[in-house]
């Protein structure tokens, strides 16, 4: 269950209490931009690297920053605060308001809704981290601006579903031959013990997570490599392993049915698990910004 008090439009407030407009642009057009962000031991985690990319996408809508990062850290500690510290997940979004109508071209000078509340952070289980996720492939449906983190997610469920139907974790997506990104998640492809994972670019999310991958194999001396992966080296790949905030690292050991390596969790994973579980510890008492 949704932890009991959220921040809408600078107020703290029972979630259950809370109000938008039905005209908001948010509701009408899918028009804002949102974040999660992990929060271990009370303490946001990666929170500038979050900022900067709701400020990226808020740029990609045309919207100036509603905040600053110094005041999204105050209302993230405070909403944190009130629902008890701990582990848990932040979600925050930007839409840019409410108008008396509904145009496609939005008038100018509108005062944007933002919205944020906190859940539960559930940490992978260790059967998870055992025996991996089962994932499925699917042609990616999604729009052309995929670097914008945008609350227009009907192609992401539909997509997410077919994982769920398949009884599976995960829909991996394919376009033109070529691996994106799964429905909720950064994908990394471990071959001849190089990390490889897509180029950022229209067509993939920046990964938050997935540049932490980056950061702790270079400390293990780890090879990786942003690069074009092709349908054929998804599938032979030694592992697979799935990026996301929610969740950290969690590694793929079947695709459509088929083992993945030797069908279970790879030794790289192992590694960099640890050393994610390690890092988090390392940042406990780090500042925030």
């Amino acid at each position: 269950m949704p932890l009991p008090v959220c921040y809408l439009n600078g107020e703290y407030l029972p979630l259950v209490e809370a109000r938008v407009s039905p005209l908001d642009r948010g509701f009408l057009f899918a028009d804002g931009v949102y974040e999660v962000v992990p929060v271990y031991g009370g303490r946001p985690f990666r929170l500038r690297e979050h900022l900067d990319r709701l400020t990226r996408s808020l740029a990609g809508i045309r919207m100036a920053p509603p905040r600053s990062h110094a005041e999204w850290e105050e209302v993230c500690r405070e909403l944190v605060a009130r629902n008890g510290g701990g582990d848990q997940y932040l979600y925050l979004q930007v839409t840019r308001g409410a108008e008396y109508g509904r145009n496609h071209a939005w008038p100018e000078n509108m005062k944007p809704t933002l919205f944020a509340y906190t859940n539960t952070l559930e940490p992978p289980s260790e059967k998870l981290l055992e025996q991996g996720v089962a994932a499925i492939t699917a042609a990616d449906t999604r729009w052309a601006r995929r670097d914008i983190k945008s609350t227009a997610l009907l192609a992401n469920a539909l997509l997410k579903r077919l994982a769920v139907d398949a009884g599976a974790f995960e829909t991996i997506m394919l376009e033109g031959g070529e691996l994106t990104e799964g429905s909720s998640t950064t994908v990394h492809v471990i071959e001849k013990g190089e990390i490889r994972s897509p180029p950022n670019g229209h067509h993939i999310l920046p990964g938050t997570t997935r540049d932490v991958v980056g950061e702790l194999a270079a400390r293990l001396r780890l090879t990786t490599r942003s690069c074009r992966i092709p349908e054929a080296e998804l599938r032979r790949a030694d592992e697979i392993w799935l990026a996301f905030s929610t969740r950290g690292l969690l590694p793929v050991t079947t695709l459509d049915g088929r083992a993945v390596g030797e069908g279970k969790p790879g030794p790289l994973f192992r590694r960099m698990h640890t050393a994610f579980v390690d890092y988090i510890r390392e940042l406990a008492d780090a500042p925030v910004l």
